[in-house]
């Protein structure tokens, strides 16, 4: 699962941009993965609550981006990653005068359940099935091989 969370200052995205957003990170960072992995969450930072250098942040985005089902385990992957990120969010943000940053932390997959179901590995038949019908279905779990 890729988990989203956008921190925001208060009157920054209303809620037709919210779901534009969620729509550009889902189809266009992570086109290869099943959709309902990805999980994108607004927060809503009231004024007064959100400080850049010390100072009050007006129209700022913090992004925190956790990847489990994927790693980017090379500067390649990292690199078209960031692109893909980018282009998903720069766009708006750069019309609307938003300031942003983000980073991303990659968590093992060893303690990852959907539905009570270990997710399957990478591009298996079973991750297409589940990319396909766009929703988690047991399967018969490869112990031996961890997964």
């Amino acid at each position: 699962m890729p988990l989203w969370k956008l921190y925001h200052t208060a009157d920054t995205l209303n809620d037709e941009q919210k779901t534009e957003l969620a729509e550009r990170i889902t189809k266009n960072v992570y086109f290869r993965l099943p959709a309902f992995y990805v999980a994108v969450v607004f927060q809503e930072i009231k004024q007064g609550d959100f400080y850049i250098g010390g100072k009050p942040a007006e129209r700022f985005v913090r992004i925190w981006i956790d990847h489990i089902a994927r790693s980017l385990p090379t500067p390649e992957l990292r690199e078209s990653w960031l692109s893909r990120a980018r282009e998903a969010i720069e766009p708006m943000f750069k019309e609307l005068g938003i300031s942003w940053e983000f980073h991303v932390d990659e968590t093992s997959r060893d303690l990852w359940l959907i539905q009570g179901l270990v997710p399957p590995m990478p591009n298996t038949e079973q991750e297409v099935k589940w990319k396909t019908e766009n929703k988690p279905s047991p399967y018969e779990v490869d112990t031996i091989a961890g997964n």
